[in-house]
């Protein structure tokens, strides 16, 4: 039975010319979709070898496993909207991310990746070298896989405030002190300072406010 889902799957690849071409393993596990697509994007394409041609179809074929578990960012699981025609009068027919995800999981990262290559003749042909499973299991596993590890994402940690020439004090301290405080949301990339940070900018009653307020909200965290 592997046997004849494996040749079902190879059926799309026989007008394409598959020596040299290598069966690249993506895990897609708690990734964030558009960042996946576009690394896909980069392998159907070729553009990850020194012989790339934008004119031939030379990328290599890209088996993705655990499509089901990909993420959106943000609320685009409810805002993202995937609309299409019917052709008939009346027939614009739309639907959410979270809807497409019932329906198709592996839907989502396919029209991702299809919107991000270039719109030509060879864009069918490198989709159909994209092979997208819900689940970790595929039937391929008798071939060479060649695991692909995107690349770490480069994370900045911005400083909490910007540094004040001597002499100089800002205009608006509370406004001053709010923004260094930003983006609580997410303490690992943006960690938080501590109250001394702003003993010199605020007086007595500004600190006791603040304090306050982090006492209040760290409570309700709690």
């Amino acid at each position: 039975m592997e046997r004849v889902r494996l040749l079902q799957h190879l059926q799309s690849l026989e007008t394409i010319k598959l020596d040299g071409l290598r069966f690249r393993l993506i895990d897609a596990k708690d990734m964030v979709v558009g960042r996946l697509a576009a690394d896909i994007a980069t392998i159907l394409q070729g553009k990850d070898k020194p012989t790339y041609n934008p004119k031939q179809n030379m990328g290599d074929v890209v088996v993705v496993i655990n499509a089901s578990q990909v993420h959106l960012t943000h609320d685009k699981w409810q805002t993202k909207v995937y609309r299409w025609h019917t052709g008939y009068p009346g027939g614009l027919k739309s639907r959410t991310a979270d809807k497409l995800w019932e329906k198709d999981p592996t839907e989502i990262l396919r029209k991702a990746v299809s919107g991000m290559l270039p719109k030509n003749k060879l864009r069918i042909f490198r989709l159909d070298k994209l092979k997208i499973f819900p689940e970790a299991q595929h039937p391929f596993e008798g071939l060479e896989m060649v695991p692909y590890v995107p690349k770490p994402r480069i994370t900045s940690a911005p400083e909490i405030s910007w540094p004040l020439p001597d002499g100089f004090t800002p205009m608006n301290v509370e406004r001053f002190a709010a923004r260094a405080l930003a983006n609580r949301k997410y303490p690992p990339r943006r960690p938080i300072a501590g109250l001394e940070a702003f003993s010199n900018l605020l007086n007595n009653e500004e600190m006791s406010l603040l304090e306050a307020s982090i006492r209040q909200e760290q409570d309700g965290k709690g």
